[in-house]
């Protein structure tokens, strides 16, 4: 007997908010961390200690998922999530940054894979997937939120110099997390008799899942290019101190909640592909209007500082919903090994991305930001366009 989704959303959405405030701390290590004199070409790559265990544990997890349990493996990620947070404000050196983000980025792996198939386990229809994935990922941007404002308002407060102590929340937030599973009861996939991940990918891959990966791969690509290094493109371009710059990006992430919010409400109402392509134009007309505001008026101008955000509104709901579209299609029983190979795709995107944009802001080429957006939106309406064909093709037979 499955649980009803009510039930466990709640602990769904406490687990998306932990999981985005560590994963999207990165901006704040990366702002102070660069002010303490770390080159940006190490930071860029700080990015990688995050994104590669993500990626390289993710088909490894699905085993370890099958064999203790979504329940007691979610458990387990939100525990060492909770003591790494403990302990995190009372090491100095840098090194110890890349552990934890190593450490952080292999629980993620575990805990995205265990709520995508408790989703994917409780419903079947493809726009009520779709409305309860926005609804879960759009706690996921109140994490964003939630730190870039917690931690701004620390760093900008007398007690700066203990900004750190703020991952002691984290650690709060994920004793709750835990006590909330403790109590609930979840239903779990049914076992195969013998597992072999391979067997699996090979009937499972085709070309449609391969462009399907390229779209995801591109999203995140985006996504990353904001979360990341939107405060640094604030402080360094746009000349604004560390507090307003974090408060600014934070926007972008309570915008993000809000078109994932109502995405979450509406979507039932439109084809998901339509809504998805409607979504991408709008991108793309924002970031015209930011190169045209840059190139033929002022290149620093403030006006920037409150358009980046509105981009928040529209690119939130591209991830949510063609993950619902295709995992609605994919067969229970392989949900795990799907959701881990979106996991890995999703994580490639943003180390590549980190590292691309740690050369633009090494090399002082922040002139280029927006455009260097604008091109890899075209990439994703480009290749989402291919995966829109391929899929009427394949699901219309």
């Amino acid at each position: 007997m499955s649980t009803k989704v009510p039930k466990i959303s709640l602990p769904l959405k406490l687990t998306f908010l932990i999981f985005s405030m560590v994963l999207n701390c990165m901006g704040i290590v990366i702002l102070q961390l660069s002010e303490a004199k770390i080159t940006y070409e190490k930071l860029g790559f700080l990015e990688s200690f995050k994104d590669l265990p993500i990626a390289f544990i993710s088909l490894f997890a699905v085993n370890f998922i099958s064999k203790f349990g979504t329940k007691k493996s979610l458990i387990l990620a939100l525990t060492i999530v909770g003591i790494c947070s403990l302990i995190l404000p009372f090491v100095e050196v840098f090194w110890f940054y890349k552990l934890w983000f190593a450490i952080i980025g292999t629980c993620f792996a575990i805990g995205k894979i265990c709520v995508f198939g408790i989703i994917r386990n409780n419903i079947s229809d493809e726009k009520s997937l779709a409305k309860t994935m926005n609804s879960v990922e759009a706690s996921f941007m109140i994490g964003v939120f939630v730190v870039n404002i917690g931690f701004g308002w620390i760093i900008s407060s007398k007690f700066s110099e203990f900004w750190k102590f703020g991952f002691l929340s984290i650690s709060v937030l994920s004793a709750i997390a835990i006590f909330l599973f403790l109590r609930l009861p979840i239903s779990e996939p049914i076992k195969s008799e013998k597992e072999n991940i391979i067997k699996d990918l090979s009937t499972l891959i085709n070309p449609l899942l391969i462009i399907f990966l390229a779209v995801i791969f591109s999203i995140v690509f985006v996504e990353q290019s904001f979360n990341s290094w939107l405060p640094s493109f604030y402080k360094n371009h746009l000349k604004v101190n560390s507090f307003f710059a974090l408060q600014a990006s934070s926007f972008l992430s309570l915008f993000s909640y809000i078109g994932r919010t109502i995405t979450a409400n509406i979507i039932q109402r439109f084809s998901l592909s339509k809504y998805y392509i409607l979504c991408l134009s709008l991108i793309v007309l924002v970031l015209i209007i930011i190169i045209g505001i840059q190139f033929f008026d002022t290149v620093d101008s403030k006006l920037l500082l409150f358009l980046f955000p509105v981009i928040g509104l529209f690119l939130s709901p591209l991830y949510p919903v063609i993950n619902s579209k295709m995992i609605a299609r994919i067969d229970k029983a392989k949900a795990n090994l799907f959701t881990s190979l979106i996991v890995i795709f999703s994580s490639l995107g943003s180390s590549v991305s980190s590292i691309i944009m740690a050369i633009l802001f090494a090399n002082q080429m922040l002139n280029f930001y927006s455009l260097y957006i604008l091109v890899a939106v075209i990439a994703v309406f480009t290749i989402s366009l291919i995966y829109f064909k391929l899929a009427d093709k394949r699901f219309e037979k």
